[in-house]
This record gives structure tokens, sequence and C-alpha cells, in this order.
């Protein structure tokens, strides 16, 4: 273990026998894992992953035993309850358990519902935080979720809830009022929904707005649009999840910082000007 990692005096955690290690793999970019998780990746006997969970973070656990546990909107997925159970079965082996999920476990992860149950089930648990894609996903787009200048206020909101719809739970409205940018994973399914609840809520509809397709990977989409084209713009583009939306007058910003596109030499196209209401 002394050896893993060219630092000075680091003193990195050891994985105990019959642990749970709850970890994010961050958005996609394999550079964006933490250092802890790779600690984590060369210890564990068994690596229970997500569907957005790459071979290339993988490869980094050639000694552990994988188990797929992935779970996509509209897709053959395995029942959360499911693997939650699988997690205290292979902890009470004594194996050392590495739950990897895509992003962070705590955002829009269900870790905390997993880390209930095993730490209810007396099983010693360690939360690794990751890079949520709602922030590095959107970083690589050239949208910063905050600016001093543009918007001093986010909010990450759920697209759809545990029953698969439109999360009634939500205000909308204050969502609406409170917050320069709205920042929605897993939205694609209910963007007219949404859209639509934000309008009637005030927000303009020629508000700018950007979908973030495969963040961070080389798969990487963005779409350009308005709050008010979303939905059409995007079933016209064929853009598929896993996806991030984004709401706010901030997304004008990815006009001078897509750095990615300026990187290899092309300009970003600049959005025309809001009309004055």
């Amino acid at each position: 273990m002394s050896n893993m990692f060219p630092l000075p005096n680091a003193q990195w955690p050891v994985m105990n026998p019959g642990s749970v290690w709850l970890c994010g793999a961050g958005p996609g970019d394999p550079g964006l894992l933490t250092l802890h998780a790779l600690n984590a990746l060369r210890q564990a006997d068994v690596v229970v992953y997500d569907a957005l969970v790459s071979q290339e973070i993988l490869d980094w656990a050639p000694q552990a035993h994988l188990e797929y546990a992935g779970k996509r909107g509209g897709k053959p997925s395995a029942l959360q309850d499911d693997i939650t159970r699988r997690l205290v079965e292979l902890a009470r082996q004594g194996k050392r358990v590495l739950r990897l999920k895509g992003g962070d476990p705590f955002v829009f992860g269900r870790g905390g519902e997993e880390a209930q149950t095993l730490i209810g089930a007396g099983i010693q648990v360690r939360i690794i935080p990751g890079i949520t894609a709602g922030i590095g996903g959107l970083a690589y787009a050239g949208i910063p979720v905050t600016h001093r200048t543009v918007n001093q206020s986010v909010t990450f909101v759920t697209g759809h809830d545990a029953t698969g719809d439109t999360p009634t739970s939500l205000d909308w409205d204050g969502i609406a009022k409170g917050s320069q940018m709205i920042v929605i994973y897993m939205g694609i399914k209910h963007v007219g929904q949404i859209a639509a609840r934000l309008i009637a809520a005030g927000r303009s509809p020629d508000e700018p707005a950007a979908v973030v397709v495969s963040a961070t990977t080389p798969k990487q989409q963005v779409l350009d649009t308005t709050l008010g084209r979303m939905e059409a713009d995007i079933a016209a583009s064929g853009l598929e999840p896993p996806a991030i939306l984004c709401i706010g007058e901030g997304v004008r910003l990815r006009d001078g910082l897509d750095w990615q596109a300026l990187a290899v030499g092309l300009a970003p196209v600049p959005r025309p000007a809001m009309a004055a209401c």
C-alpha cells in the first residue's frame, strides 16, 4: 500500500474485510476519479458497479471480482432492494466490498438508502464522495453553475421521483422564482412537463438552456437551446440519456467558455440576444 501513491507521509485508509465503501466514480472521465476512490479500487475484493462506470475505471481493480448492478431508466435494471441485499451478503462473507456509483453516491445516487441499510445491519461503511455530473459535467461543457456577476444561486433537481413520474413533491413555483440556475438530473423523459411548469411559474421561454449528454466522456454532446424549445430540440436531435439539463442565464457563458472547442481551434457560436420582455 505504501507504494500505491508517490505522496510523502500519506496515510491511505485500509479497507477492512466485511466492510463496504460507497464511492463516487465521478461523471465519466477516469481522470476525475479521486485518489481515495483509486485507493479503494486497488483494495477491493468485489466491485459492485453502476451502468455509468467505465471499463477504464474498472481496469484499476484487476484483483477484484466485478458485479454489475446498473440502473437505467426505461431499461431492464437491477432492483434497488436486491442490490442492497447483495452488499450485505458480500460483507457478511468477509469481502472487502466497493460499491462504485457514477457521480457522487449522495447526489441522486441512492447512496443514502444503501448506507442506512448497511449501517442498520451492523456493517462498517465508508463514504467516498465523487464529482457529480451537475457540476463536473457542466464544467466540461463550459458552463459554470455559479458566477459572481451572472448567477449566485443554483438548484439541483431530479427529473423523476421513485415512481418514475415528474416529482410532485417539489415546489416548482419556488424553484422557478428562487434559483438563477436550475440543473436537472434524469430529466429528458419529462422535459416537456418540467419546462411547462417552470414557464407557468414565470420563467421566460426564451431563457438559455443546455442539454449535456454523456458528460466528460468522448461521447459528450451539448445541445444549446432555450427553455421553451428544449423538448422539441431534444426530440429533433435524437439525444438520449444520460443527460443533464441546465436552465439559466449562466448558460450564456458557454459562448466564451467552451474550452474543449477552443482547444481544437473551434470558435463557439454566440447565442442570439434574448428578446426584451
